[in-house]
């Protein structure tokens, strides 16, 4: 089966969404995601639930190309915000067809594992009658650090529309192994952000951030051992999301979101060889049973 694809705002972070949804129809892609919850970041274009007539040019957009909507951003667990304050954008992302929700949690405390328990299962319980599940993310810079930390928050709150999405960024500045992964129930797994990066790890947090947010490479740039990762995870949309200034400065945003495409279709679609599957060549791959 020919893998599907998805445009992820930050890749092209100030295209309104209707532009997005036009982008994604001329280079290829299968989908694209929209931030309906904005983080006020630099950039950001204005993408409003509220916002009627975002909504209608959106829509529009998506029926006369066939893009689909595949995933909302980003429903923060946060001290002072309550999730009821996602509905608007939870019921705008069922109104353009959207099946998923991604959420990550910024407390900026250690101790407070009970209450990102108590907020994500909030979370769920919102989205669960939009149709929507809610993949919770683990950045490295976050108040989940890791694979560990996010998968015991969806264990412990348990709800039928839970999951965890995996970003290769974080995969490699968490240093999760494929073990770990492999022992998680696949049905937590319904999309997988890409890209790639160098192998060093940055020894702070801005650096980290600086990465994440403005510097990753096209995947098979960097050290990411995307087959193998995949090779653990069911058949999932590889979400692209892949911001670099640089390369936006010098692509625009269309032809850097087609260089994202191609260069990840390079890598995860590529001809299979009678004999040479991932699986018989990497003898560190584990498999869920």
């Amino acid at each position: 089966m020919a893998k599907q694809f998805s445009l992820e705002p930050l890749t092209v972070l100030g295209c309104t969404p209707p532009e997005m949804v036009n982008i994604a129809a001329r280079t290829g892609y299968d989908y694209i995601s929209l931030r309906l919850i904005p983080m006020g970041v630099p950039g950001e274009a204005p993408c409003l639930p509220g916002d009627s007539e975002m909504l209608r040019k959106t829509k529009a957009a998506l029926q006369e190309t066939g893009v689909k909507l595949h995933d909302i951003e980003l429903a923060r667990i946060l001290k002072d915000v309550e999730p009821i304050s996602y509905l608007p954008a939870m019921e705008a992302a069922a109104e353009l067809g959207a099946k998923h929700l991604i959420s990550s949690a910024w407390t900026g405390v250690r101790d407070d594992r009970a209450f990102v328990i108590e907020r994500y299962a909030e979370i769920c319980d919102l989205a669960r009658p939009f149709g929507l599940t809610v993949s919770l993310e683990f950045p490295s810079f976050s108040r989940l650090t890791n694979l560990a930390e996010a998968a015991d928050i969806v264990r412990t709150a348990g709800r039928p529309n839970c999951g965890i999405l995996i970003d290769t960024l974080y995969f490699h500045l968490s240093q999760v192994s494929l073990k770990d992964v492999a022992v998680l129930p696949r049905e937590w797994f319904h999309f997988l952000h890409i890209s790639d990066t160098l192998k060093e790890i940055p020894p702070t947090r801005e650096g980290l951030i600086h990465i994440a947010r403005d510097e990753r490479l096209y995947p098979g740039e960097g050290c990411i051992d995307f087959a193998a990762l995949v090779e653990v995870l069911p058949e999932v949309i590889f979400a692209i999301e892949l911001p670099n200034l640089g390369r936006v400065r010098k692509y625009g945003f269309e032809g850097h979101a087609r260089r994202c495409l191609d260069a990840a279709r390079r890598v995860l679609d590529p001809p299979i060889m009678p004999g040479n599957s991932s699986s018989q060549n990497n003898p560190t791959i584990f498999r869920a049973h």
